[in-house]
């Protein structure tokens, strides 16, 4: 038997691509289109955070769950892999470093010099509505805190807990209002009415007087990114920023609510760019999400958040889960400092 192969042979055996099966040949292109459009989405949303924008729909809901995007850039360069496309398999893995890095906490931590001066526990919650209202009145005389910041608490709401609670919490500031406008700020301590944010749904604002240290409260609460509705969460987000940074000099500073936003989202970073520290990083819960209940805490996103200024510490964060909401309540130990 002759050891010499002819050139066709040859060609078959190195696999020449006319004659990879039509099966083959088929999954190969459809592996590729597939790690393709991954990646292409992916990128979409990773080079939006790199650029530090939120641009336009669906980018600012896809930020939201960020970290969740390592599914699919990690099936794309599986794909590739499988359909032998190396462009495709250095694609995803540069994504997938990419959002590994974005994924890490977000700003500095706050290190208050000087000695504790009060301790102060803080609630937000949004009821939905007000229907988590009896779920929120249970939460705050089991836990106790000091200020609650209450979001979508209608008319019902206001009156239920001012009946229910107003003898421990006797100071209030409230913006009235149906459906998602009612909010209220509920203090154990002294409060001084401030003139608060403007923005669609109801944020009051006050100041105080925290054993004798004046602290300005901001409750949060900006529309949510809803298609046609991004350019409104961006300017409502920037009047909290703007607002933050006019009171850095002012003093101790609690501004807590529902957000809607994260970290990955360009204008909740601006906030943070004013000086503030959010609480539950501070506490080690950065990325514990907060919404929707349905699927956290297995998935989601943190979206309701209390941002603290300079002289706070906290000690401690907890996400509580209250039937009738759509949102988790978050609690915090915060200590304030009194410099040297």
């Amino acid at each position: 038997m002759s050891s010499t192969r002819t050139s066709s042979d040859a060609s078959r055996s190195y696999g020449s691509s006319a004659d990879v099966p039509d099966g083959r040949r088929r999954w190969t292109l459809f592996g590729r289109w597939c790690a393709g459009a991954l990646c292409a989405g992916v990128s979409l949303v990773v080079g939006c955070r790199a650029a530090d924008t939120d641009a336009f729909t669906p980018v600012p809901q896809l930020l939201a769950f960020l970290p969740w995007l390592l599914v699919p850039a990690g099936l794309g360069p599986a794909l590739s892999l499988l359909a032998r496309w190396w462009t495709g398999l250095v694609w995803g893995v540069v994504l997938l470093a990419l959002l590994a890095w974005f994924i890490e906490p977000y700003g500095k931590e706050s290190r208050p010099e000087g000695v504790p001066v009060a301790r102060v526990r803080v609630l937000t919650s949004n009821v939905e509505f007000g229907r988590a209202t009896d779920a929120l009145i249970a939460a705050v005389r089991r836990e106790r805190p000091d200020l609650v910041f209450v979001e979508e608490c209608e008319y019902g709401c206001q009156a239920a807990v001012v009946r229910e609670l107003g003898r421990g919490y006797p100071h209030r500031r409230a913006v009235p209002g149906a459906t998602s406008v009612g909010s209220v700020v509920l203090s154990r301590f002294p409060l001084t009415p401030t003139a608060g944010v403007p923005g669609r749904m109801g944020m009051p604002g006050a100041v105080a007087d925290v054993d004798g240290h004046p602290v300005r409260l901001q409750l949060a609460h900006p529309k949510p990114p809803l298609p046609g509705q991004v350019a409104l969460w961006k300017r409502e987000l920037g009047r909290l920023a703007d607002f933050a940074a006019a009171h850095r000099a002012d003093g101790p500073l609690i501004l807590a609510g529902d957000f809607n936003a994260s970290q990955d989202h360009a204008a909740f970073r601006r906030v943070l760019d004013t000086g503030l520290y959010d609480a539950a990083r501070l506490a080690g819960a950065h990325r514990e999400p907060s919404w929707p209940t349905r699927t956290t805490p297995a998935l989601g996103a943190q979206i309701d958040h209390v941002l603290v200024s300079g002289e706070f510490s906290a000690r401690r964060a907890r996400f509580l889960d209250l039937p009738g909401t759509d949102h988790r309540s978050l609690l915090v130990d915060l200590a304030l400092h009194r410099p040297r």
